[in-house]
């Protein structure tokens, strides 16, 4: 579409003008009216579009063309008409295309604005590509490590919300060899959590879990959003493979006191105490996951599934010394291969204390031979083992006791 006639009179009678630059300033000042309604949107580009066009087609020197353009992006930025900004934008940008060593501020300027109108709209795909374009590395604009880290960890926030996890790494690994170096709180903020939504996305959940739960004590950011990254936190690690480090992640999340008033907290600490889970609150738990935490895996089983599997399978290990393929299939809901190939699994990644006896098809549990020991080295041990379980189911009483009575603890009890 073409330009108005009553802008198309205006630049006709700039030709003639002493003072272009000055006559341009002011056509652009007129044209945007703040705010702007949005059935004028496209006439008001339009305009804007074709003034632009004059602006070059009448080669007034690169310092003046810089000021306009300047001023331009200032009232694009006042406006704040989204769909003005991207067909403005889009122009401009074809024509600084072939001279951008001339005018790479402008362009950078631009290309922020034209992202933030995209990101208004949720077009997210095209703000990263567009702030992709802006580039960091140059003689001619001086570009601090605080502004490549907090353009590049926009870009990876925009891929992350189109769930494009390969782009959206590749543009954080930027930010990676220099994000030591910045100091701004904020833009910290910002990396530590796009790293821990990259994990989560890639299911690497132990690394996820951890990510979030460091982010849950950050002062900076809300209370609120404090305990949702302790919730994510926790969602994280339930969803980890079972073993010796997903308990300890289980661990540092069970004894965080925020935990307790989380809806996750009746799962995380049934998992810390190793005790079986049921359907009924595993279906529960999954009704808060996010749709790639309830993704297939290779097996035809979802994440959640196979975290509940090992993690029953590691809380029978705890109650039985032996027991039967058939018998663990029950519990696990697993025929009998299936039991047998996942428990061979964990014992040969070494997340399950074990030995597979094929012939009589029993499954021995925490036995001497399993774990290098032998007779009264292997009591001694399991001795101790019950003994520091009880003591902390005797400290989580006494916890509670002091919580809901404490005039009773301050009476009866002598520490």
């Amino acid at each position: 579409m073409s330009a108005s006639e009553r802008t198309l009179n205006a630049l006709q009678a700039l030709l003639n003008s002493t003072d272009k630059q000055q006559g341009f300033s002011a056509l652009i000042e007129q044209i945007c009216v703040c705010p702007l309604a949005a059935d004028v949107e496209t006439n008001v580009a339009n305009d804007l579009v074709a003034i632009i066009n004059a602006i070059f087609d009448q080669n007034l020197g690169i310092v003046a063309t810089r000021s306009l353009l300047v001023a331009l992006t200032d009232k694009l930025k006042s406006m704040q008409a989204n769909l003005v900004t991207i067909m403005v934008g889009e122009h401009l940008l074809n024509i600084l295309s072939g001279q951008i060593s001339s005018f790479e501020e402008q362009n950078a300027q631009i290309r922020e604005l034209m992202a933030s109108a995209f990101e208004s709209r949720d077009d997210h795909l095209a703000a990263a590509k567009v702030l992709a374009g802006i580039p960091l590395e140059s003689s001619q604009r001086k570009v601090t490590n605080d502004d490549k880290v907090k353009i590049w960890i926009r870009i990876t926030r925009n891929y992350l919300e189109v769930n494009d996890t390969t782009l959206a790494e590749q543009s954080l690994n930027k930010a990676k060899n220099l994000v030591y170096t910045v100091s701004d709180r904020d833009t910290n903020l910002h990396f530590n959590l796009c790293q821990a939504r990259i994990y989560d996305a890639q299911r690497n959940f132990l690394a996820a879990a951890q990510g979030y739960h460091d982010i849950s004590f950050m002062p900076i950011i809300a209370e609120e959003e404090r305990v949702l990254t302790l919730s994510m936190a926790i969602k994280c690690a339930v969803l980890a493979p079972a073993g010796p480090a997903r308990s300890r992640a289980l661990g540092r999340l069970y004894k965080d006191e925020r935990a307790a008033t989380l809806e996750e907290f009746g799962i995380l600490e049934k998992m810390f105490l190793d005790r079986l889970l049921g359907p009924d609150e595993v279906a529960k738990f999954a009704k808060g996951l996010a749709i790639h935490q309830l993704a297939k895996t290779a097996d035809g089983s979802n994440v959640l599934a196979r975290a509940v599997v090992e993690h029953n399978l590691r809380a029978v290990s705890y109650l039985y010394q032996n027991i039967s393929f058939g018998s663990l299939g029950k519990i696990l809901g697993l025929d009998d291969d299936k039991a047998e190939e996942t428990t061979a699994r964990m014992i040969e990644q070494k997340r399950l204390v074990g030995r597979i006896d094929q012939i009589e098809r029993v499954i021995w549990f925490r036995c001497g031979d399993c774990i290098g020991e032998t007779g009264n080295n292997q009591q001694i041990r399991q001795w101790d083992a019950n003994i520091h379980d009880l003591a902390e189911e005797v400290e989580k009483v006494t916890s509670e006791l002091q919580l809901l009575y404490p005039e009773f603890v301050a009476r009866h009890m002598t520490i």
